[in-house]
């Protein structure tokens, strides 16, 4: 058991009968009643981000949640395979536990997230940043660079993101994997 006093971001808490993260949290001291935390919690099942207000002080229960580096092995009707990188064993995951399932590439390192009581995979976090190769896209037009113009890109997992025109077929960039946009041409 822990209280509001002990919040903090990231920490894993039991509401409603559901597993939620803590992704910001406010103290907030009214001059006039008690004081209270405002805070927004992410559903780890679902993904949902909810506002919630506590109590100041009210009692709460905390989870123990395990990340575990995993690597991604293959997909199949049975869904996504993954091994973990200590132990060996694979796991397959549904894909609306997937962070960013279509920017997933063969041998690409991943943490699982468990829940520590009951050993059931919660979600799958990628890094926030992955270098994947362009297998298609148009040429861009030499001088057409006065404003922030972008085209549409095929990665080598199949997945299709706007890049900038003077981005080339063949070249290598780093996707961010929280928005899946373009963020740099890795040389």
């Amino acid at each position: 058991m822990a209280s509001t006093a002990d919040f903090k971001n990231g920490l894993c808490i039991e509401y409603n009968n559901d597993l939620y993260t803590i992704v910001e949290f406010q103290h907030v001291k009214p001059g006039k009643g008690p004081a209270f935390v405002r805070t927004k919690l992410k559903n780890l099942k679902t993904g949902k981000v909810v506002d919630n207000t506590f109590t100041a002080g009210v009692k709460i229960t905390t989870a123990r949640i395990e990340r575990r580096p995993h690597q991604y092995l293959y997909k199949d009707d049975m869904g996504y395979h993954f091994m973990d990188s200590n132990s060996f064993e694979q796991v397959t995951l549904s894909e609306n536990l997937i962070s960013a399932p279509q920017l997933l590439k063969d041998g690409q390192d991943v943490e699982v997230v468990y829940h520590d009581e009951t050993e059931t995979p919660l979600n799958c976090d990628l890094p926030q940043f992955v270098e994947l190769s362009i297998t298609y896209t148009e040429p861009g037009v030499k001088g057409d660079t006065a404003t922030n113009a972008t085209k549409s890109a095929t990665l080598e997992t199949g997945a299709e993101i706007q890049v900038p025109l003077f981005i080339d077929q063949g070249e290598t960039i780093k996707v961010d994997t929280r928005t899946s946009s373009y963020s740099e041409r890795v040389k």
